[in-house]
């Protein structure tokens, strides 16, 4: 939750934006403001106080304890012109949520840590549970001193400026990622990444505590780190049984279940007839922390109680194998403010970002310092599909950029044809440029509508050939993207004489070049006077259908509405 704090009429206003706009994320806090910073910093993970930088260290500077647990807390000034991350940028989310908030209110994010302002990611702030010297290391990393990356297996990681020479043993600066259970030495600091799944089974009534107590003594005994622990896993016929789910509660982790035919499938060391007579599989702790793959480090035990009664629980410790993330990124159709601010993020976390060299220009002022890009031109999607796809495979973090959105006509397609279960893939979808070119144009989109290709590379033309005929007997819409090049150049003259057959010839056509661009140009014309030759690879032509017209200068398909109908009737 996040406290909203303001003294004066102007904060009141900028607050309540804030509230309105997040009415599940935060709350006011009403009456004296020293009051009311106190208790908000008693029960929310993050404040925003429309106030003097000076008065928050004051009111704050008393109940400040312990970075980690300390709520973040933000300040914005009487103007609305600044957001300040004041206290917890890291640990408390205080930087992210000056973003945050500077883009609602309009105002300048101030994050001065370190890290960010280096574009360095802080250790802090990798997902991962980090123990260590993090000032000292991050310190180093900022010096330029030699750090060295010592990962036991590969997880993706954002980009590190950790150096060759350090990585093979010469620095006195470590980031160590490992889910044993080691102490972390003088200026290192020790990264537990996910790896780690604790199966577990469990009779009616088994407490919270007799499991807490089995996984800890389970993982202490084979040298593991409890931070690494991912999940508990079990049977779905347990998934409400009360201790598991406490349990999982209190170790901060999801409770994943599986069907008994799932895990009888699994092969175990240690099956038995207990389990399988009573919830239909001879195994559920080791069938459950093997379910998605693994290598079991902890066999089959069981919990020993107090008071010598006989154990209500068993667990198995799995550690699952490293698997690299590959992001498919639309950039939108170029402008900066139509990147969407997930994709910000996503190139931001990459560690490898691979793409067409001309949208890796767009964007490589915001790719973090370290950054490994492989970059290549027009005619080699195939290659960069199987390359973002083998370097997350490496276990790596990975972005494969295109424009647009990234599954139209675009990189996500190729990409996932390539990909197979062993990474995981995010979309991060982006403004295509039909609907950039609409925007443009007025409402040419507001009814039914088609996007088609009318470049013939991977497509044949007869193919491409009946998908107009259909649209244009469908009575839609249509967005022609690849419409014509200096080798290609009569497939769209063909595509409008099929239009032309069941259209008027004055039914409105939208042409827009490079959208949202520098250079952009956009006329409204119709069917039978627009020039093909005046149309490129860089253009969309949108065609209306029998309903659109042209309105103050403006391409308008009616939706259809009854009270439009109505309307028009009575004009």
């Amino acid at each position: 939750m996040i406290g909203l704090i303001s003294a004066t009429a102007a904060g009141a206003v900028a607050r309540d934006r804030l509230a309105a706009a997040w009415p599940d994320r935060t709350r006011v806090y009403e009456g004296p403001v020293g009051d009311a910073v106190r208790t908000a910093f008693a029960e929310c993970e993050r404040l925003v106080c429309f106030l003097a930088t000076g008065a928050v260290v004051r009111l704050v500077a008393p109940l400040l304890g312990d970075k980690t647990s300390d709520p973040g807390v933000v300040c914005v000034d009487e103007g609305g012109r600044f957001a300040v991350s004041l206290v917890g940028g890291h640990g408390g989310g205080a930087n992210q949520l000056a973003y945050e908030v500077g883009e609602l209110l309009g105002a300048e994010p101030v994050v001065t840590t370190a890290t960010d302002a280096a574009g360095i990611p802080g250790l802090d702030t990798l997902g991962f549970p980090v123990e260590g010297d993090v000032a000292a290391v991050s310190r180093a990393l900022l010096d330029g001193e030699p750090v060295s990356l010592e990962a036991e297996s590969a997880w993706p990681l954002p980009p590190l400026p950790v150096s060759a020479s350090a990585s093979a043993g010469g620095g006195s600066h470590v980031i160590r990622v490992t889910d044993r259970a080691v102490a972390p030495a003088v200026g290192e600091v020790v990264l537990r990444p996910p790896s780690l799944v604790a199966g577990v089974g469990a009779s009616r009534g088994a407490s919270a505590e007799e499991v807490l107590e089995l996984v800890a003594d389970a993982l202490r005994d084979a040298g593991l780190a409890a931070g690494s622990l991912a999940e508990l896993a079990t049977v779905d016929a347990k998934a409400g049984e009360p201790g598991l789910v406490e349990a999982a509660r209190r170790l901060g982790v999801p409770l994943v279940t599986y069907t008994a035919g799932e895990l009888a499938a699994v092969e175990v060391p240690n099956p038995s007839a207990a389990p399988l007579a009573a919830v239909g599989t001879p195994s559920v702790a080791e069938a459950a922390a093997l379910a998605r793959g693994g290598e079991l480090l902890v066999p089959k035990r069981k919990s020993v109680r107090a008071d010598g009664r006989p154990a209500m629980a068993t667990c198995a410790v799995v550690r699952r194998p490293a698997r690299g993330r590959l992001a498919v990124v639309g950039l939108g159709p170029g402008a900066r403010d139509l990147l969407t601010p997930r994709a910000r993020d996503e190139l931001r976390r990459a560690a490898v970002l691979v793409g067409l060299d001309q949208y890796v220009d767009q964007i490589r002022d915001l790719l973090r310092p370290g950054t490994l890009v492989l970059e290549s031109g027009l005619g080699a999607e195939e290659e960069r599909a199987r390359t973002a796809v083998r370097e997350a495979r490496a276990g790596r973090a990975v972005a494969l950029i295109g424009s647009g959105d990234a599954g139209v006509y675009a990189m996500a397609s190729p990409a996932l044809a390539e990909a197979s279960d062993d990474i995981d893939v995010v979309g991060v979808p982006g403004v295509t440029a039909a609907l950039a070119a609409g925007a443009i144009l007025g409402a040419p989109l507001g009814h039914d509508h088609v996007s088609i290709s009318l470049s013939d590379l991977h497509t044949p033309w007869e193919i491409i050939e009946r998908r107009v005929r259909a649209a244009a007997e469908a009575d839609l819409v249509v967005t022609f993207y690849n419409p014509r090049s200096r080798g290609r150049d009569w497939q769209l003259p063909k595509a409008l004489a099929i239009l032309a057959g069941h259209r008027e010839p004055t039914t409105p056509v939208g042409v827009v070049r490079n959208a949202s661009r520098p250079d952009e140009s956009s006329r409204l014309t119709s069917l039978a006077a627009l020039d093909p030759a005046t149309v490129d690879m860089m253009t969309v032509v949108t065609v209306g259908n029998t309903a659109t017209r042209s309105i103050a200068g403006r391409m308008v398909t009616p939706r259809g509405y009854r009270w439009q109908t109505s309307k028009e009737d009575a004009e």
